[in-house]
């Protein structure tokens, strides 16, 4: 709710601070007193464009300073919270002008963009007038309105859990399909490598154990020599075990043979004989092994050097060849389970999308209900506000399945025909600017139990009216007030009389500046005010006494 606004050297203003109160506040004043120009410095304050042409002749700076107070958790401190700003129950919104145009944005002293600024402001004002296009006039918002209208939100929470669960499925399907058409262009690729490495079938450490196995291959004449001279030395004319045997059966035959230190000499020979054996037993098979065969060689390199062009082929170690065999097969094995999921996850998906559309359309059918109950209680407050002949519908479409989302199969707006023969256009495009605020008073006082933005601002709402209509539209400007503070500028004293707050907007002439004036008028100042707004020029008794009846049937 708007508490205060203090304006400095704005056009006319020089300065002025202005309380409001809760209700209904109504702004009057003579024609070009500058009515407007208190709702332009308030729509600065709520983020509205601004230049330096708002400033007042001679004047370097202007500003706009504007405090509300928020209800706990309200929608401004979600939005204040999305901006990273501190949100407190008291909001103070600060709005400078420089004569070059450029402006700085403050919340609670906590610097903020002009855009910032009115996401903030289009949470705590609604303005109808006659160019305005917020609030109910955005089409965007038309189907939350309904939905609220019809108290359809339990419906809808759970179309939107159902569409969210939809999406899911169906995004997980896409990606799957997305990763198949991506495998399956290299599926020939893994297939024709799998072949080639399962053909190839290259063992852990097989690369070092070939290339030792070469080399040994090589040097294995020199090697053979080698082997034949040791050979020779252990198995000569008396060979090295043969001796150890006889010396190992004279200790033996001794009659010290029973003693520790035979004994222990006796178990060294039979250890050496077995030592010796076991080197002749590895000498011969080095010697077998080594054996120059050019075919066995020839062999050998082939694979050898077949295993390291496929390690260089695909980049990687030869003792990794065996992991990327893995791993190909594993690939192989995901595409030909990805297949099978397709089915599986189709299913699951066309479920889903059944149950969502199902729940969207019983949700479509009670929207159709309640648009029908908004017609009729619209098309009945038209009618006071002498629009009886206006003509209102909401229009409800169906939506391709490609814009299906988490509110539902429907889009919907608002429409209206405001006069015989014309055609149904959007709310934004009916009809004058005076017909189009009381169109705006009506739905929004059929609206009126459902949420809103806490002040409610209405500009001449009362163009080309009088009588019982003004008189309508003060009492609907009264039964908005219970749950909204509501602001309206008005030339109708029906309708100023129905106030709780009262304020007089006045212009002055001095022989330096012309200046506008705001004055918060007490029950006399009312008073005389609706006399001069009944009389004009020159207010009399009669007037007067037509004001006091006026207060008295609004009271």
């Amino acid at each position: 709710m708007l508490k205060q606004l203090s304006i400095r050297n704005i056009v006319l203003i020089s300065a002025c601070d202005i309380p409001f109160e809760d209700g209904l506040c109504v702004l009057t004043g003579e024609t070009g007193a500058g009515k407007s120009i208190l709702l332009d410095a308030l729509g600065l304050a709520l983020g509205e464009r601004g230049d330096s042409g708002l400033l007042r002749d001679g004047e370097e700076q202007a500003s706009v300073t504007a405090e509300f107070h928020l209800v706990p958790k309200s929608t401004t401190h979600g939005v204040l919270s999305d901006l990273g700003l501190e949100a407190d129950d008291v909001l103070v919104i600060r709005r400078i002008i420089g004569a070059d145009g450029k402006s700085r944005c403050f919340v609670n002293d906590q610097p903020v963009s002009v855009t910032g600024l009115k996401r903030i402001g289009e949470t705590l004002v609604e303005v109808h007038g006659q160019h305005d296009q917020r609030g109910l006039l955005d089409m965007r918002t038309h189907l939350d309105l309904l939905d609220a209208y019809g108290r359809l939100e339990a419906q809808r929470a759970e179309v939107s859990m159902l569409y969210e669960r939809w999406a899911e499925k169906r995004d997980a399907l896409r990606r799957l399909r997305e990763s198949i058409v991506e495998s399956q262009r290299e599926q020939d690729y893994l297939q024709h490598m799998c072949g080639e490495l399962r053909t190839l079938a290259v063992e852990e450490g097989e690369e070092a154990r070939l290339a030792d196995q070469r080399a040994t291959m090589m040097q294995s004449e020199k090697l053979a020599d080698t082997i034949q001279d040791c050979l020779r030395e252990l198995q000569h004319d008396v060979a090295v075990d043969a001796a150890l045997r006889t010396a190992q059966r004279i200790l033996t035959r001794s009659s010290q043979a029973m003693s520790v230190p035979f004994q222990q000499a006796v178990d060294a020979l039979e250890r050496a004989q077995l030592e010796v054996q076991e080197a002749v037993g590895h000498l011969e098979q080095i010697a077998q092994d080594s054996a120059y065969d050019p075919h066995k060689l020839e062999s050998m390199e082939e694979r050898l050097f077949a295993i390291k062009a496929a390690a260089r082929k695909y980049n990687i170690a030869a003792d990794d060849i065996p992991k990327l065999l893995h791993e190909v097969e594993d690939k192989l094995s995901t595409i030909d389970n990805q297949q099978q999921r397709i089915g599986e996850m189709e299913s699951d998906m066309k479920t889903a999308r059944d149950v969502y559309l199902s729940a969207a359309q019983s949700l479509s059918d009670a929207r159709g209900a309640a648009a029908q109950r908004l017609q009729r209680a619209l098309i009945k407050e038209l009618g006071p506000l002498k629009m009886g002949r206006c003509r209102f519908r909401v229009v409800q479409e169906e939506l391709g399945e490609d814009q299906w989302n988490a509110r539902g199969t429907d889009a919907v707006r608002f429409e209206a025909a405001t006069n015989v023969g014309q055609n149904y256009a959007p709310l934004h495009k009916i009809a004058s600017g005076g017909e189009l605020s009381r169109f705006m008073l009506a739905l929004k006082v059929v609206l009126a139990s459902l949420k809103s933005t806490p002040t409610l601002i209405f500009d001449e709402i009362d163009t080309g009216t009088g009588g019982a209509v003004a008189d309508a539209i003060g009492a609907r400007l009264a039964l908005l007030s219970d749950s909204a503070q509501v602001l309206v500028v008005t030339h109708l004293p029906q309708v100023a009389a129905r106030g709780t707050h009262h304020l007089y907007i006045e212009k002055s002439d001095s022989k330096k500046a012309t200046n506008t004036t705001v004055t918060v008028l007490d029950v006399a100042a009312r008073k005389e005010e609706l006399a001069r707004m009944l009389a004009g020029a020159e207010v009399t008794d009669e007037a007067r006494g037509a004001a006091s009846k006026l207060m008295e049937a609004a009271g």
